[in-house]
């Protein structure tokens, strides 16, 4: 049996690089010109050697540390023949799926984030800098299990242990990545994955790549040690699915134990759809066992479309004092990958393979959150009508309020029948008298006249009825976020009641109208010798009476049981006030002073509804112009190209703003057209070399 040392490896001799240091690849294709970036000599001592383990041979010695940790900046050097509109629509494409944000509560909206991410972090760590370079080294991923042996093979592979392995787990905290020092230049630089700073030391910080140099590892393919997919750190699971999306070819490492594991075969079927290349290393298989587990695995490989898969069985063995296989164990691979390195056309043929696979998965991707973004924008808009709902209810009640005569009972219309019934009205409408008779009055008395009392019952009773479907209102529209998962996230108990300075604001809303309403008497009475006459108090009069009559659905006085409790006196007074105004004068005004206070009603119910939509404004959704018709997404190419362009051109034409599904879509649409133009795959078949049977 073969396991992992459990005592913590030591590190490689460092060396000085190579003179052909020049990060020129291997087969002759162009050079990035990027410097030799090896580290001089340290002249420190192997640490195996220090602890009494066997030197390796001279080629296997000679692993190269890089520089100190760099953050890559230098730019994208495109050189690559895959049509000019390609890594532009690919840009696009990302500023579009970067944009959105999925904050609403909805069952799609954790996994849209998950592939939203995905998507954008393989755009920046593989797509955009592979496009730029397709004569960049192979970059073989190494993944799989927890224990499966990964370091242990690549140390094999390379023949010097530059990835620690160990009993402990997990063993690999930062991946990896070891290449020829011809190739150094290229993944130094930083083009690929950089988000990663590069360093030449193990450590456990995160996003950091150790990069190793290894002249025992072909030119033009680099192995990548990733950490375990089913690592119990989250950290070191999320930077190996990551890892693998920047594969050129994913090297798949599992056990004769452990083969049949569910999570590895997922990421199997991800990177299928992915179209990555894949190979796979069938370790610690017992010798008597061999051919009934591989046989088994090839079944299952059929089973999942991945029978083309290359895979390599390794028997049970043990490792020798640096922690290394036996070189016979690891023979066949290491020719393969030989073969692989030297030959420029399969190379070329594995990258534009996994890269125009990866480019048409894009598609279904970025489909899937199109639709959750039109679920989003559909949330916002079911949110944003319930609280609509809420308040235009509110804003019925106050109309019917003001037309079936409840705002003229009780103090109102005690007012109303005092200022009326006594003659009040008919005296301040006569003469400037009545107007110092009420001062007098008032004074002597301690209580204003009719006319203010009336004036304030009028205020006393709309301020009640503004405030009580407010509150209604308030509730309402609470209990309905409440009922949605959404809503439920973004309401807090204090929507469920009206702003707290509602009562000041419905206040000065009412005084505010009633000014309103005496301009409206001054306007209308414009040079009419009687009013002009008895001036501002008769103004103040015939307003009261306008009030009120807002308040009836006949568009004056009271009628049913309040104008059996008036008496005759409202007649009366219609008469007089006809007489100066004239009929229709009277329900002009009477009509533009009811429009001026639901104008005011409309305002303050506005406002309080807003403290609902700051709420999804916060979080950056726009509300669906139709709720019930969010786009049905597509997977099929052709189809989601002729509804992204039918949608740009009615955009275009009509001036429109496009949804942020659509831009998605729309982003989709021209990356797929952009790479059925570049046909990354045509003349390039995949041959990948013969595994001995």
């Amino acid at each position: 049996m073969h396991g992992e040392p459990a005592a913590e490896p030591g590190r490689a001799v460092v060396v000085p690089d190579s003179p052909s240091d020049d990060g020129t690849p291997s087969d002759g294709a162009p050079s990035d010109g990027a410097p030799s970036d090896g580290a001089p000599s340290d002249g420190a001592p192997d640490a195996a050697a220090r602890s009494g383990a066997p030197a390796a041979s001279p080629e296997s010695v000679a692993p190269t540390e890089l520089a100190a940790p760099t953050k890559p900046d230098t730019p994208t050097q495109p050189n690559a023949p895959t049509g000019p509109g390609l890594p532009a629509a690919l840009a696009r494409l990302r500023a579009a799926v970067a944009a959105v944000t999925y904050p609403l509560v909805m069952p799609s909206a954790d996994e849209a984030r998950r592939v939203a991410r995905g998507v954008v972090t393989q755009l920046d760590d593989y797509l955009l800098p592979r496009l730029a370079r397709l004569d960049a080294p192979l970059l073989v991923v190494v993944g799989g299990s927890t224990g499966a042996g990964k370091s242990t093979l690549v140390n094999s592979l390379v023949r010097a242990r530059v990835s620690a392995a160990g009993v402990l787990r997990p063993t690999t905290r930062s991946p990896v990545l070891v290449c020829n020092p011809a190739d150094s230049g290229w993944f130094r630089q930083g083009e690929l994955l950089p988000g990663l700073t590069r360093t030449a030391e193990p450590t456990d910080e995160p996003d950091t790549l150790q990069l190793v140099a290894a002249p025992a590892l072909a030119p033009g393919l680099a192995l990548l040690d990733a950490p375990d997919i089913d690592s119990v750190v989250d950290a070191n699971r999320a930077l190996a699915t990551q890892l693998l999306a920047a594969a050129d070819l994913w090297l798949f490492v599992t056990t004769a134990a452990r083969y049949a594991d569910a999570v590895p075969w997922e990421l199997l079927r991800t990177a299928r759809a992915r179209g990555t290349v894949i190979a796979l290393a069938l370790d610690r298989v017992p010798p008597e066992a061999a051919d009934e587990i591989s046989a088994h695995l090839s079944e299952m490989l059929a089973a999942n479309d991945l029978a083309a898969a290359p895979l390599f069985v390794l028997p049970e063995t043990e490792v020798d004092g640096q922690g290394l296989l036996p070189e016979p164990v690891t023979a066949e691979l290491r020719e393969w990958f030989d073969r692989l390195a030297g030959d420029a056309a399969a190379r070329a043929a594995v990258v534009r393979q996994t890269l125009d696979g990866a480019l048409a998965a894009l598609v279904p991707a970025v489909a899937g959150l199109a639709t959750a973004a039109d679920e989003q924008a559909a949330a916002a808009a079911t949110l944003t009508e319930r609280v609509r709902g809420a308040y235009r209810g509110a804003r019925t009640g106050v109309e019917q309020a003001m037309q079936d005569g409840r705002l003229l009972r009780g103090e109102v219309l005690a007012r109303w029948q005092e200022f009326v019934g006594t003659g009040e009205l008919f005296r301040t409408l006569e003469a400037r008298i009545g107007r110092l008779r009420d001062r007098v009055v008032a004074g002597v008395t301690g209580r204003p006249g009719p006319g203010r009392q009336l004036q304030a019952a009028i205020e006393s009773q709309l301020v009640t009825v503004l405030r009580e479907a407010a509150a209604e209102a308030a509730e309402l529209a609470y209990t309905g976020w409440q009922a949605h998962p959404a809503g439920a996230a973004l309401s807090t108990p204090e929507l469920g009641r009206p702003s707290d300075d509602l009562p000041d604001r419905a206040e000065r809303l009412v005084r505010d109208w009633q000014r309103d309403v005496l301009e409206l008497v001054r306007a209308e009475a414009g040079e009419r010798r009687f009013v002009a006459r008895t001036a501002a108090y008769a103004v103040n009069a015939t307003g009261l009476a306008v009030m009120v009559a807002v308040f009836t659905a006949t568009a004056f006085i009271p009628t049913g049981l309040e104008v059996a409790a008036a008496g005759g006196t409202t007649v009366a007074a219609q008469k007089v006030l006809e007489a100066i105004f004239g009929d229709q004068a009277v329900r002009n005004l009477a009509n533009k002073s009811r429009a001026g206070l639901l104008g005011r009603v409309d305002a303050l119910f506005e406002a309080e509804a807003a403290r609902y939509s700051a709420r999804i404004e916060a979080i950056g959704v726009t509300p669906a112009a139709d709720a019930g018709g969010a786009v049905a997404a597509t997977t099929d190419g052709a189809a989601t190209t002729e509804h992204a362009a039918a949608t740009e051109h009615a955009a275009a034409t009509d001036g429109a703003v496009m949804s942020v599904a659509d831009r998605l879509r729309g982003a989709a649409a021209e990356v797929e057209q952009e790479r059925m133009r570049a046909q990354l795959t045509e003349g390039t078949p995949l041959t990948l070399p013969a595994v001995a049977s």
